[in-house]
């Protein structure tokens, strides 16, 4: 069997597993270590973009959010505002096709005037991060609710766990064609390709191999700590506490009508990504048939959102991850 094709699960034959992780960008890799963080972007001349930051950790000055089920939520809105930073200063350097820069709307130009470029910024980050929730919100929580209420109106006396079967059942098809849709995408196949070469470059330094663009080729593209396999599992969490919380007593009656149920998945919903994020650590710390089968859809998953790369990908991952590497070794294990 070929590295490459080696499944995820059976590959932990590593030194250790780091907590180093990333996220693929335009042209580039953002890479998030125990101190620090980089993003490096290949631009259009060919040459490297580099940035560095030093993190500081919300938790080191609020301990109470580094708590197991607090930290899941606080760390899951971290990443979506420094993956949204990220995504907007690597599409600095691919500016529209037509050379011409894109006049500020008046709204636009009054929050710059009001608040100053920084503010600005920082509204536009907001605003970018609440419209992906939003968007999250809409295809995973409403469109589910709102077809699975049209199926059952024909069936008004199905039980409570139908309903909920045929919800979560909804939510992963939506979820599959949606990972099939944007792979075909030729822009978002690219970053994707991005996906796997951060993926091959991270197992390539947990077996303790050198970090060559020949070693991380050898190594698989699925990883079983990936974002693709958290919200995957977030999914089906989602349906598991559904299940539980819409048969109480006091709810089951009321869980029935559309809007209702709308704002009992609202509230859950915290509470899912919390679950999730300590199902994840789990698995990340054990290799075992449990956390393997437990891993096994999501990987599968990652068929749609890992590619092979090329040689020039690898070397922006391997670039990105050296510069978030611990002075301490050994500081970024699992």
């Amino acid at each position: 069997m070929k590295p490459e094709e080696t499944n995820c699960g059976q590959a932990q034959d590593c030194a250790f597993r780091t907590t180093i992780g990333g996220q693929a960008l335009i042209e580039g890799i953002l890479m998030r270590g125990p101190e620090k963080q980089a993003i490096v972007v290949r631009n259009q001349e060919g040459g490297l973009e580099i940035k560095e930051q030093r993190l500081k950790l919300i938790k080191d000055r609020h301990p109470i959010l580094g708590v197991p089920f607090i930290r899941g939520v606080v760390n899951f809105l971290a990443s979506l505002v420094e993956g949204v930073k990220a995504l907007m200063w690597s599409a600095e350097f691919y500016p529209d096709e037509e050379g011409e820069e894109e006049t500020p709307s008046r709204f636009e130009q009054w929050l710059e005037k009001r608040f100053g470029s920084e503010g600005l910024m920082k509204w536009i980050i907001g605003i970018a991060v609440a419209a992906g929730i939003a968007f999250a919100i809409a295809l995973f929580i409403i469109i589910p609710t709102l077809c699975t209420t049209g199926l059952l109106y024909f069936f008004p006396d199905a039980p409570m766990w139908l309903r909920n079967l045929l919800e979560g059942v909804v939510k992963l098809v939506i979820f599959f064609f949606y990972l099939y849709f944007c792979s075909r995408l030729k822009d978002i196949h690219r970053t994707f390709q991005y996906h796997g070469a951060e993926h091959k470059t991270i197992f390539c330094y947990e077996r303790g191999l050198e970090l060559t663009v020949d070693n991380a080729r050898q190594m698989p593209r699925h990883h079983p700590r990936c974002g693709t396999s958290f919200l995957f599992v977030v999914i089906v969490v989602a349906v598991l506490a559904s299940c539980v919380v819409f048969a109480l007593p006091g709810i089951r009656d009321v869980a029935a009508h559309p809007v209702v149920r709308i704002l009992l998945h609202l509230v859950l919903l915290p509470i899912v990504v919390a679950i999730t994020y300590e199902i994840n650590r789990f698995i990340g710390r054990h290799d075992n048939p449990v956390t393997r089968a437990l891993s096994a859809p999501g990987m599968w998953m990652q068929n749609f959102t890992t590619f092979e790369p090329d040689d020039s990908m690898l070397e922006v991952a391997i670039h990105a991850l050296k510069l978030v590497l611990p002075e301490k070794k050994g500081a970024d294990a699992w």
